[in-house]
Parts: structure tokens; C-alpha cells; sequence
């Protein structure tokens, strides 16, 4: 199945269902069919043919999420670039997709310009004025399934973002494997919030689509926006990252959308104290932790936060995992025992898989070995074979010796009340080689000293000698990507502003 059909098949069984809703259009399936297939013909006509990479530099909302659906229906590739790049990461990008053609908004128009060099450049409003002279019916070509859907940039955390090709097939069955582990029901209305340029927004995106849905786009993610939408609209579902979760319940109004009932997360880890805070305030009917990546979209599936917070659970349903040993250069034969700790391996024969980076063998061979891909993600399992994530093979801090985590400790650390928010890593230190660091946000109305002093205590209460923090800093605030990842390496780089340090 290509995504084009999919779309095009959903618009026949519901032609008069809403699908799009939120900031700016409105539109039923017949419409969006229709507003898809002129914009193709408009890509077209400014040059664009199969095959050929269109890069999306715009805000989120309806006008990128038709665009991307665009490009799908005439057979080219999609290449929706983060809007939080520099124009060093964008031009970069360009390049490297050897994009023929960039398209742009009121709110990127002179960045791209800038770096765009020989590249075209089209305002959308150009694309949008030029599709409503084409008639509409349905077009010709339909894009083969092994085809190439989307190119999604890696956020570039370390060195130059890496191309993530994805076929249409891979995008099809992301899509519907997010709808089914996510208990998506017909006719789900979910909040568009998430970017595109990450796979979270497409997934919830295209899987709005699988089922019949409404899409109710917001363009750039603000917590009174959010719960305005979410009212206004009735938005059932919600698929964020806990950064924005932990934004909406300290609104103190999320208990205000009244018809939300289904929540699920991804890209980072959720805190037990978060996930409780939303059962009693939600009170879903289906809370889902969801692990996976750009690369491979589902790892596992941990299908009742609210009875076991922080279990990423197991394989997802097109999916096979194992864990294996984290020295490097492990194969995947070398399984790690019952209770160990082991990097998550996900097997490339996933139909949601990728086939490799784009142009860059140098990372294929870091992570793709034998017919796995390498997460570079650690975990445990439990007695019921749930899996339980531990942090990233790269976090970890070699402490006198020892092998320690940071995503435990930090877990055991929120609960302070002085905070509101932490981050755990491991600094230079010329005894222990790495010293365990926490960096504190200060809760409201918290001195910076005293929210130091009280982590400190706090530590001595709940965790051994071994994992406490040799040293509190308070900053103004963690770090974190577009879309909500921790910046780890911001802070053992020394880039923070300590407001008090102990």
C-alpha cells in the first residue's frame, strides 16, 4: 500500500467526514483528495517530477501536512526539514538531499533564501494560487510501495544530521501499527502538534488517515493553544513527548478537555510522578508508552502505563527485539542473561524499517549489523518479560570504576519537590574520573541554593552512595530539542549558566 491510495481510498469511504481541523482549513476526505491532488499538479508545474527530493521548510499546520501528502501522490520525496535548523544544518540538508525544489513560508522565506543557492524556491501561497487553477480528478501515476516516501533529517545532536530515507511501504505499516498499539478507534480525533519533520507528527498524522480521523493541526506548540484546540475541536487522542505533557498538566486545565481519553507517548522516558499526575487528571481509557526511532519506527509497546509506569513492554507487532550484550562490536547472538542489562537490538526485517542512511555508509556500518539494527538504546527486562529502557549506551558514566545511568537516578530525583525539572550526567572529575552531576530547575518560587540543598538531602534519602550526585547545579533549564530529547552533551560541554552550584 502506497500513501497516495490510502488517502485517496479513505476519501471514498468517508467523502463528507471531517478530516482536517485546527488552525487554518477545515476540510472533509473530499476535500483534502482533492486539495492533495492540485497541489501535485502545482508541484509538477514548477518542475517537480517522481523521484525528485522537495524539500518542506515550513511551520506545522495543514499547508505542510498537504504538501507532504502532495508529494506522496505525484511519486516524489518529501524531505520536511526542522524549522529549528541554522542555516549552516539547512543548507547542509539541501546538499545532501540535492533537493529540486524548497518550499517555504512567511516564517522561513529569508532564512532559506540565504543557503538555497541554485535550488528553486516557492512560497507556498505561490503552490496554493497555482493548484486552484488545475482541475481536480485523480492522477495518473500511483507511486510503487518500495518507492521512497520521505526523507526525515536526524536532529544532528552530534556532527551533521544523517538522512533517514523511508519507503512508502515502511510509512504505511508505521502508520498502521501506530494505529493499532495505540487503540486508535474510527473517527479519532488527534491533536497535530507534533512536527512533521519528526516521526511522531507523521505518525499521527498518517494514522489519522488509516482510520478515518480528524487531524487537527496546530502549527507551533503552546499549552494555551493546545487546550484551546483540544476543546474546540474535541480531540479524543493525544500522541506528544512528556515535555509537553508535563506543560499541559501544569496548565492546571487539562482536566478541561473533556473528551480526551486516549494518550500515548514517545521520545523520551515519562516519569512514574508524571504518568500518575496524568491517569488521575485524564482518567484514559488507553495510556501507551511507545519506543521506537526514525530509523525503525516501533520497538516495543508498553500498553498500560497506568499499571506499570515507565515499561516500554514488548516487541510491537511488526517487530522482533533482543537484548545484547553493550560492549561494542557485540553480535546479535551475544544475548545478555535474565535481569541483565543489555542495548536493545531491533531486527531489519520490520516492514516499518528503513533500508539505511541516506548517502552514508560510514553510519549504516555503526549501527546495522548482521540484519539488526543497533538502538544503541540500554534496558533490562522483568520477570514478565516486559522491558524497562536504562538510558542510552553513550550516557552512560563510568564512575570509579563503575557503570551508572542516569535515567534511574534522575527518575528517583524529580520526586523532589524543590524541583521541577532534572538531568544527570557525568562531568570530568580527577578522582573518579567521571562524577555523577545533577542539573536542577529550581521548583517556582524556589531559591536556586535552597533547591540545591534540598536535592542533596533528597539524594541521601533514596539513593545509594554510589549513584548520588557529587555535585548539584541549578540552571534556568534543561536543555532539550525541537522535540523534547535531552541535550546531554550541552551540559558536559559546559555550555549552562550555574545559579547556584554545590
Amino acid at each position: 500500500m502506497d500513501l497516495a491510495t490510502a488517502l485517496g481510498w479513505a476519501a471514498q469511504r468517508h467523502p463528507d467526514r471531517r478530516a482536517v481541523g485546527g488552525a487554518g482549513r477545515h476540510l472533509t476526505y473530499r476535500q483534502w483528495d482533492a486539495r492533495t491532488n492540485q497541489l501535485a499538479r502545482a508541484l509538477t508545474a514548477v518542475g517537480v517530477r517522481p523521484g525528485d527530493r522537495v524539500a518542506l521548510s515550513l511551520a506545522g499546520g495543514e499547508p505542510l501536512a498537504s504538501l507532504h501528502l502532495a508529494a506522496q501522490k505525484l511519486g516524489a520525496v518529501s524531505v520536511p526539514l526542522s524549522t529549528r535548523f541554522g542555516p549552516d544544518e539547512l543548507g547542509y540538508c539541501l546538499g545532501d538531499a540535492a533537493a529540486a525544489l524548497l518550499v517555504t513560508d512567511a516564517t522561513t522565506a529569508e532564512r532559506a533564501a540565504g543557503v538555497a543557492g541554485e535550488i528553486p524556491v516557492r512560497d507556498v501561497g505561490e503552490l496554493d494560487a497555482r493548484g486552484a487553477d488545475e482541475p481536480d480528478g485523480a492522477l495518473s501515476e500511483v507511486p510503487a510501495e518500495d518507492t521512497m516516501s520521505v526523507i526525515l533529517y536526524t536532529s544532528g545532536t552530534t556532527g551533521r544530521p544523517k538522512g533517514v530515507p523511508r519507503t512508502h511501504r515502511a510509512e504505511h505499516t508505521a502508520a498502521v501499527a501506530h494505529a493499532v498499539q495505540t487503540q486508535q478507534r474510527q473517527g479519532e480525533v488527534v491533536l497535530g502538534v507534533m512536527p512533521m519533520f519528526h516521526t511522531m507528527g507523521l505518525r499521527t498524522l498518517l494514522a489519522s488517515i488509516i482510520v478515518g480521523g480528524t487531524w487537527v493541526g496546530q502549527p507551533d506548540y503552546d499549552p494555551a493553544g493546545s487546550l484551546e484546540l483540544m476543546r474546540a475541536e474535541n480531540v479524543t487522542s493525544l500522541f506528544l513527548v512528556p515535555t509537553i505533557y508535563w506543560s499541559l498538566l501544569h496548565s492546571g486545565r487539562l482536566g478541561e478537555a473533556r473528551t480526551l481519553d486516549r494518550l500515548a507517548y514517545a521520545g523520551a522516558a515519562m516519569t512514574p510522578t508524571l504518568a500518575e499526575q496524568l491517569v488521575d487528571t485524564v482518567a484514559p481509557t488507553a495510556f501507551v508508552n511507545h519506543f521506537g526511532s526514525t530509523e525503525i519506527y516501533t520497538f516495543t509497546i508498553g500498553p498500560d502505563v497506568a499499571a506499570k509506569p515507565g515499561s516500554a513492554g514488548r516487541a510491537g507487532i511488526f517487530s522482533q527485539v533482543r537484548l545484547v550484550s553493550p560492549e561494542p562490536g557485540a553480535p546479535p547472538d551475544a544475548l545478555v542473561g535474565p535481569g541483565e542489562q543489555g542495548q536493545v537490538i531491533v531486527s531489519m526485517a520490520s516492514p516499518e524499517a528503513f533500508g539505511g542512511y541516506w548517502q552514508r555508509p560510514d553510519a549504516d556500518e555503526k549501527v546495522i549489523r548482521d540484519g539488526w539494527y543497533y538502538t544503541g538504546d540500554l534496558a533490562t527486562t522483568d520477570d514478565d518479560g516486559d522491558l524497562w529502557v536504562a538510558g542510552r549506551v553513550d550516557d552512560m558514566i563510568n564512575s570509579g570504576g563503575e557503570n551508572i545511568y542516569p535515567d534511574e537516578i534522575e527518575a528517583a530525583l524529580v520526586r523532589c519537590a524543590a524541583v521541577a525539572d532534572v538531568c544527570v550526567v557525568g562531568l570530568p572529575d580527577e578522582r573518579w574520573g567521571h562524577a555523577v552531576t545533577a542539573f536542577v530547575v529550581p521548583a517556582r518560587g524556589t531559591d536556586p541554593a535552597a533547591a540545591v540543598s534540598a536535592i542533596a538531602a533528597h539524594a541521601r534519602s533514596v539513593l545509594p552512595s554510589l549513584k548520588r550526585p557529587k555535585r548539584v547545579i541549578a540552571v534556568e533549564a534543561i536543555p532539550r530539542s525541537g522535540v523534547g530529547k535531552t541535550l546531554r552533551r550541552t551540559l558536559v560541554a559546559g555550555e549552562f549558566e550555574a545559579l547556584a552550584d554545590a
